[in-house]
C-alpha cells in the first residue's frame, strides 16, 4: 500500500511514507555496523581502524553519486505530483541509464585516487594496506549502489517506501551470512567484509530493479526511455549537482578532520569511529523524516499544494526536534554499550574517545534536527543550491576545527567539530526557506483570489 501524501494529513502521512524509510536506514546502518563488529571483534583492533578510517574517503566517493541520484528522482516526483505520467516516465527512465553510467565513471576514477587519498589523510603505516584493500573492493560496487539508490528513490518518488525496505532486509541477512562465513570462517579479514557487502548490495538493486520495472503500476518504462536524452540529463543533473557538492564538501570536512584523528593513534581512531556508528544510529529517524517530508514537498509542490508544504515544515521540525532531545538522551546511556561490541577486548583509550566525542554531540543534537528538516525541504522543492551553500558552511567549520583548534586543544576539538559545522549549515538553511515560504503565502493568496472569482 502506498502513501497518499497530496490528499492525506500531513504529518499522519509523512510519518507512515517515513516509518519504513528509518527501517530501511536501520538495515542500511547494519551492513557497517555488522561489518565493524565482526572485524574489530575476528580481526582486531588495527582491523577496526582501517575499515573506519576509509570511512571519510569512502563518503566522498559514494556521497557524491548519491547526492546526483537525489537529485534524478526529485523531477520524478514534481512529475507524479502534477499527474504528468508520460514525462514521469521519461524522467525515470533516463535516471536508470544516468545513474548507471555515472557509476561507472566514478568506479574507475576512485580505483585510480583510493591510495593517493589514503596517504593524504595521513593514515597510519600499520593500517594503509589493509584500508586500501577495503575500500577497493567498495569501488567496485559503485555502479551496483547507485542503481540500488536510484530504483529505491523511485519507489519512494511514486509513494511506495515499503518495497525497498523489504529487499533491504534480504540484502542484510545475505551480509550478515557472507561476513560472518568471509571473515569467520574464512579468515578473509577486511577485503571478506568488503566483498560481503558488495554481494548484498548487488542483491538489494536486482530485487530492487525488478520491482520498478516489472511490478510497479505507476510506471511504463520501455526502452525508448531508458535511452539517454541529452536535455533531460542535463535537468537532472543541475538538479543532482549541487546536492552531490554539498555530500562531496562535507566530505572533505570529514576527510580533513580524519586526518586531525590520525595523529592520536589507532586506539583513538577505533574509538572515533564507534562513536561514529553510534552517532549514526540516532541520526536515523531525523534523518527519515526529513526524507519522508523532502518526498512530501516535492510531491505537493508539483500539484501546486503550497499551504500543504508550509504546515508540514513547521509540525516535523517540531517533531524532528523532540525526537533529537530523545537521541541525545540514546547517545550518552546507551551509547557504552554499543562501543563495547566493536572490541575484541575492553580497551579503555577507545572507550574514552568514543565518549568524548558522544557527549559532545548530545549537547547540540536539535542543530541535526534543523539540518534535516530544512536541506531536505529546500531539496524536495528543487532548490538544490542551498545544500550547497550548506555544504559549504559545514565544510569551513569541521576545517576550523581540524587546522586551528585541534593543534591548540586536542581531541576535544575534534568532538566540537560536528555541532560547529551543523551551526554554520543550518543558518543559511533557514534564511533561504523563509524567503521561500514568503513566496508560497503570495501563490496561496493568489490561489484564493483565483478560486474566489
Amino acid at each position: 500500500m502506498k502513501s497518499d501524501l497530496i490528499n492525506g494529513k500531513p504529518v499522519k502521512s509523512i510519518i507512515l511514507f517515513a516509518l519504513p524509510i528509518m527501517l530501511s536506514s536501520m538495515l542500511q546502518y547494519n551492513y557497517n555496523l555488522v561489518d565493524n563488529i565482526i572485524v574489530g571483534r575476528f580481526v582486531g583492533t588495527d582491523a577496526l581502524a582501517a575499515v573506519g578510517n576509509v570511512g571519510s574517503i569512502n563518503g566522498f566517493i559514494i556521497g557524491t553519486s548519491l547526492g546526483l541520484t537525489s537529485g534524478f528522482t526529485i523531477s520524478v516526483a514534481q512529475a507524479y505530483g502534477a499527474r504528468k505520467f508520460d514525462k514521469m516516465n521519461k524522467y525515470a527512465g533516463n535516471s536508470i541509464t544516468l545513474a548507471f553510467v555515472i557509476g561507472m565513471v566514478i568506479m574507475i576514477v576512485a580505483h585510480f585516487l583510493s591510495r593517493p587519498l589514503l596517504k593524504a589523510i595521513d593514515t597510519p603505516d600499520d593500517i594503509i594496506d589493509m584500508s586500501a584493500q577495503y575500500i577497493d573492493v567498495l569501488y567496485y560496487a559503485v555502479p551496483i549502489q547507485m542503481s540500488l539508490n536510484n530504483f529505491n528513490a523511485l519507489s519512494r518518488a511514486v509513494g511506495d517506501s515499503k518495497r525497498p525496505l523489504y529487499f533491504l532486509i534480504v540484502s542484510v541477512i545475505v551480509n550478515l551470512l557472507l561476513d560472518i562465513l568471509f571473515v569467520g570462517a574464512f579468515k578473509w579479514g577486511v577485503i571478506g567484509a568488503a566483498w560481503a557487502t558488495a554481494i548484498s548490495e548487488l542483491v538489494a538493486a536486482v530485487l530492487s530493479a525488478i520491482s520498478v520495472l516489472k511490478y510497479t503500476e505507476e510506471y511504463n518504462i520501455d526502452k525508448t526511455a531508458l535511452k539517454i536524452d541529452g536535455k533531460v540529463s542535463w535537468a537532472q543533473i543541475k538538479i543532482g549537482i549541487p546536492i552531490s557538492l554539498q555530500f562531496s564538501i562535507t566530505s572533505i570536512g570529514s576527510m580533513v578532520l580524519q586526518t586531525a584523528v590520525n595523529g592520536f593513534g589507532s586506539s583513538v581512531i577505533a574509538g572515533f569511529t564507534a562513536a561514529g556508528r553510534v552517532e549514526q544510529l540516532t541520526n536515523i529517524p531525523m534523518s527519515g523524516l526529513g526524507v519522508g517530508n523532502m518526498t512530501f514537498v516535492s510531491q505537493n509542490y508539483g500539484a501546486g499544494k503550497y499551504e500543504r508544504i508550509i504546515k508540514s515544515v513547521k509540525r516535523i521540525f517540531i517533531l524532528d526536534v523532540i525526537v533529537s532531545l530523545a537521541c541525545s538522551a540514546i547517545l550518552v546511556s546507551i551509547g557504552p554499550f554499543i562501543v563495547k561490541l566493536f572490541m575484541k577486548e575492553y580497551n579503555a583509550q577507545i572507550m574514552d574517545a568514543a565518549m568524548h566525542y558522544l557527549w559532545a554531540i548530545a549537547e547540540c543534537y536539535s542543530l541535526v534536527a534543523v539540518l534535516f528538516v530544512f536541506r531536505n525541504t529546500l531539496q524536495g522543492l528543487g532548490f538544490t543550491y542551498a545544500n550547497m551553500i550548506a555544504g559549504a558552511g559545514e565544510l569551513f567549520g569541521r576545517l576550523a576545527v581540524a587546522l586551528v583548534f585541534t593543534p591548540l586543544i586536542g581531541f576535544n576539538a575534534i568532538c566540537y567539530a560536528g555541532p560547529v559545522a551543523w551551526l554554520l549549515a543550518d543558518i543559511p538553511l533557514v534564511i533561504i526557506y523563509l524567503n521561500k515560504k514568503k513566496n508560497f503565502k503570495k501563490l496561496i493568496d493568489n490561489q484564493k483570489q483565483i478560486s474566489k472569482g
